[in-house]
């Protein structure tokens, strides 16, 4: 049910998300259309030097934008209460993703659902319905009592989701969901001891599944040392190293990255950040990261204010999300963090994420109204 309220909108964090979007069209504009020419001459043998700029437009911002406002306008109670279905329904969409026919693979992973005219990964959209899952989960734990049941129940979930992802494999996604539900879990009024117990765990379970998969230990030795193998493991994170330096203070301008013309891997989705340096130079990454930090103060402002558990873990379990996808995206690229996959919310291209992170920012709109 679409409710009316009196409240006048956040239009500090409507700024702050715009400001960030706009970086990002700004970018995939500028840098998008080498690849793009690559793309499209080998799949529909044509030039389509714009086709990811216009894909991005219609399948990421258009339904993005419809489905923020739907958020930001629904009543609170009703996405409550189906938070579980929205949750277990999304679990099932990622089981698909192993369906012959269905399933799509890309360099090696099965991460997303061919719908025909398009294709979505559903993982994307779980971060959101888990975070909306756990909020209320813990809401009614909490309230009734029953802490010494929610470490067990966490656990159970969190295995669950670590099964279907590592099948894929998607360690980038599951780490991003592992660290937002114990931070939830944290803030909830839960006991400290099984926060402990928690953090234990996931050391030792982080540590087991990256010893038993050689492409993740590989990952470790290239960030300690991208020099083991320059052409190989190591190549995206010397290129977009290249890229970032050559930006140098003030950066080359718009248009004018040489890194784009097929040096950097992923240029328009993992290493956009990259590009972005390169062509902004270090004022501009600096004013990106910014703008990051003031979502995640706003963010964390209304998570506070907030009075209601639900309402104060949903808008905390978002701002995390975000920011923390932008430091592990950013960081990698910079050489700071090892190399995941994470896409760079709003920035990166992606129909799903850019769906699913507008959707959070309807939700943290519609919530910054009841504080």
């Amino acid at each position: 049910m679409i409710k009316k309220s009196k409240k006048k909108v956040d239009y500090i964090l409507l700024g702050i998300v715009a400001s960030i979007m706009l970086f990002g069209v700004m970018i995939l504009a500028s840098i998008s259309a080498p690849h793009a020419a690559n793309f499209t001459k080998k799949n529909f043998n044509q030039i389509i030097p714009s086709y990811f700029l216009k894909h991005q437009f219609l399948f990421g911002f258009l339904p993005g934008l419809a489905l923020a406002y739907l958020a930001s306008r629904l009543s609170l109670k009703k996405i409550q209460k189906i938070a579980p279905f929205l949750f277990f329904a999304n679990l099932v969409l990622v089981g698909l993703v192993f369906v012959p026919q269905l399933g799509i693979k890309i360099k090696g992973s099965i991460r997303w659902l061919n719908l025909g005219f398009t294709s979505i990964q559903p993982t994307e959209f779980l971060k959101l319905t888990f975070i909306l899952y756990l909020a209320t989960w813990l809401t009614s734990k909490t309230q009734k009592n029953k802490e010494k049941q929610t470490l067990g129940g966490l656990v159970t979930i969190i295995g669950l989701i670590t099964l279907l992802l590592l099948l894929q494999p998607d360690f980038g996604t599951l780490g991003i969901l592992i660290a937002v539900g114990s931070i939830m879990y944290f803030i909830a009024d839960t006991p400290l001891v099984h926060s402990i117990i928690l953090a234990s765990l996931e050391v030792g379970s982080l540590y087991y599944l990256i010893s038993i998969a050689a492409y993740r230990v590989q990952r470790i030795k290239i960030f300690l040392n991208p020099e083991l193998d320059p052409l190989g493991a190591g190549y995206q994170i010397k290129q977009a190293l290249i890229a970032i330096g050559s930006g140098e203070i003030f950066g080359r301008g718009l248009g004018l990255s040489i890194q784009k013309f097929g040096f950097v891997p992923e240029p328009i989705s993992d290493s956009i950040f990259a590009l972005f340096a390169e062509e902004t130079g270090l004022i501009g990454g600096i004013i990106l990261i910014l703008f990051f930090l003031l979502f995640f103060l706003r963010s964390v402002y209304i998570s506070i204010n907030s009075k209601k558990t639900f309402l104060k873990l949903t808008a905390f379990g978002i701002s995390f999300w975000i920011i923390l996808q932008a430091f592990v995206n950013i960081g990698a690229i910079i050489g700071i963090l090892p190399l995941t996959g994470i896409p760079l919310p709003f920035i990166s291209y992606g129909g799903s994420a850019l769906i699913t992170e507008l959707i959070g920012i309807g939700i943290l709109l519609n919530i910054s109204r009841h504080i």
